[in-house]
């Protein structure tokens, strides 16, 4: 059966508060944010001593921790701002281990430096996608010799948005150190969000064998807002990936508020991956329960 987990980063407590928090919700794995009031891991924070004590902390409350979060602009422009970034990912994925995980989340990032989530034209450019690979494939291999792998999850406006983008990339890195993270809504655009269906088999036919970690948001048209949208969930430290609700022409809410098909989703999650973590995000912390009762409803109701 499949596991129904939530970000860490929805509470904004210390490491213990949050935890029992989670607990009590009823879930049973977690995705990893290095974000609590109580401890810091920020870049060159982290140590073996913090790892375990976060490690065991959510292990004590019957929730193992099934990735670490990692979200960064991977390629941004600047030149000493991307060796930032990247380095701190890379710091995250040689500690995955440690926290008791291989997995590292990050999205494939933009030449945009305004914004993590905005296009930018260079992102669909030969050029871009060769930076990206090269940064990709460093992070990969970073992944491997650390026992960790690297996840990358698409996002339309990204260097890496459609499903054949997608298929690319693990064509010209294929290696065992890169995997998945396995998030439909990140595919739709305003000229394929009608055939939702087609694109969801699509996605499963070609990529299956590349996830590893899947999400639970929800997708629909944003209808007059076209602006780049974020929630207040709470916490003024929160990571924008937290807070990013959509741009443009499609907006991305909790799961159960919008048109994703939510059982040909699972039905075809389960295939190859009966037993996957399946993390709930772009909520806040008041919203975790109703959108907790749709998940298992439908996982439920598909058997599953």
């Amino acid at each position: 059966m499949m596991q129904t987990g939530i970000f860490t980063g929805y509470f904004p407590y210390g490491l213990e508060e949050t935890a029992q928090k989670i607990r009590a919700l009823g879930f049973n794995t977690v995705q990893l944010d290095l974000h609590f009031r109580d401890i810091d891991l920020s870049a060159g924070a982290i140590t073996k001593e913090k790892a375990k004590r976060v490690r065991d902390t959510f292990r004590d409350h019957d929730l193992p921790i099934c990735c670490v979060s990692g979200y960064t602009n991977i390629v941004h422009p600047d030149r000493g701002e991307r060796e930032k970034r990247v380095g701190y990912l890379k710091e995250i994925i040689r500690s995955a281990r440690l926290f008791g995980t291989p997995y590292v989340i990050s999205e494939t990032g933009t030449f945009n430096t305004e914004s993590d989530w905005v296009h930018h034209p260079r992102n669909k450019t030969e050029e871009g996608f060769e930076e990206c690979r090269k940064v990709i494939a460093d992070l990969a291999q970073t992944a491997y010799d650390h026992g960790a792998v690297f996840c990358l999850e698409t996002y339309v406006n990204n260097v890496v948005g459609s499903v054949e983008e997608t298929v690319r990339m693990f064509a010209e890195v294929d290696h065992p150190g890169l995997g998945l993270l396995m998030d439909p809504t990140n595919y739709f655009e305003t000229h394929n969000i009608d055939r939702m269906d087609r694109i969801l088999d699509q996605v499963f036919d070609t990529l299956s064998d590349k996830i590893r970690i899947a999400h639970a948001k929800d997708v629909k048209r944003s209808g007059d807002d076209k602006s780049e949208k974020h929630a207040d969930i709470g916490d003024a430290e929160a990571l924008e990936s937290h807070t990013f609700r959509g741009v443009g022409e499609i907006e991305l809410p909790a799961p159960g508020l919008g048109s994703l098909n939510y059982d040909l989703y699972l039905r075809r999650l389960a295939q190859k991956h009966p037993n996957i973590p399946v993390i709930i995000e772009h909520l806040s912390e008041d919203d975790v329960p109703r959108a907790k009762t749709f998940l298992d409803g439908k996982l439920r109701e598909n058997g599953l």
